[in-house]
């Protein structure tokens, strides 16, 4: 986070060492409860770790702490925190190394085919692509198109499952303030994806046995008919012909 110092609790085993600070004060520092900096004061907590100096990591100055231990309500402001170094908001699309963007077509497919709820916003920010790429593809206009095949866009690294699962359930969430009505279907698939995967799919009827249970040689049984039974598959109007001109 940009407003705490690296190793929040090595940094407050060494203010509680080294300072006089309250332990609300190192509390709000280093980001940690009151409670767990009067654990590390009594041995309970961080039992091991050494302390982090924030003075000689450019994260706090010597002015800064004997402002605090002179008032107990002043709050220290972190000097430097070089883990918030580039972490400003992105603007624009996710950045996706050269190698993976030949890949992008084939997660872009994936998700309109099995995530049709996502906006082209979301599918543009999940794998770093833009949206007249995204409707080239919705619409199959994409000079590609014939020789794509859709690739679950986490399998390939462009996106991780839980960025994919945040957004589906972020379109599931818009769908349900719009008051749309959704199909099954459609419930099934504004569910995270693994448990989409974990979900039973509908028993059917293989289609080359559907309707056996109602055949018969009439053109269908009907309710009281006789079922007819084997013999009467292998008993042909020219059989008996034949065994009445043998006996004769």
């Amino acid at each position: 986070m940009a407003n705490r110092p690296l190793m929040p609790k090595a940094t407050a085993v060494w203010l509680v060492e080294n300072t006089t600070l309250t332990f609300k004060q190192i509390a709000d520092f280093c980001g940690l409860h009151e409670l767990e900096v009067q654990g590390i004061a009594d041995g309970d907590v961080a039992a091991g770790v050494k302390g982090f100096d924030p003075i000689a990591n450019n994260q706090l100055t010597q002015e800064e702490i004997g402002k605090g231990e002179k008032d107990p309500l002043h709050r220290l402001q972190l000097k430097f925190n070089p883990a918030a170094i580039g972490e400003e908001k992105r603007r624009g699309p996710r950045y996706t190394p050269l190698s993976k963007r030949q890949d992008r077509p084939a997660a872009i497919l994936w998700l309109v085919k099995f995530h049709p709820e996502l906006t082209d916003g979301q599918i543009g920010k999940l794998i770093g692509t833009t949206k007249p790429t995204i409707q080239a593809i919705r619409e199959r206009t994409h000079w590609n198109i014939n020789n794509i095949q859709p690739i679950d866009p986490v399998a390939l690294g462009l996106c991780k499952q839980s960025e994919l699962d945040a957004a589906v359930q972020k379109a599931n969430a818009r769908k349900a303030k719009e008051g749309e009505v959704m199909s099954d279907e459609e419930r099934r698939k504004l569910v995270s994806t693994e448990q989409s995967l974990a979900m039973d799919p509908e028993p059917k009827m293989p289609a080359a046995i559907a309707g056996l249970e109602t055949f018969s040689l009439s053109g269908g049984a009907q309710d009281g008919e006789e079922t007819p039974d084997a013999d009467s598959f292998f008993n042909l109007p020219g059989d008996e012909d034949a065994e009445g001109n043998k006996e004769g």
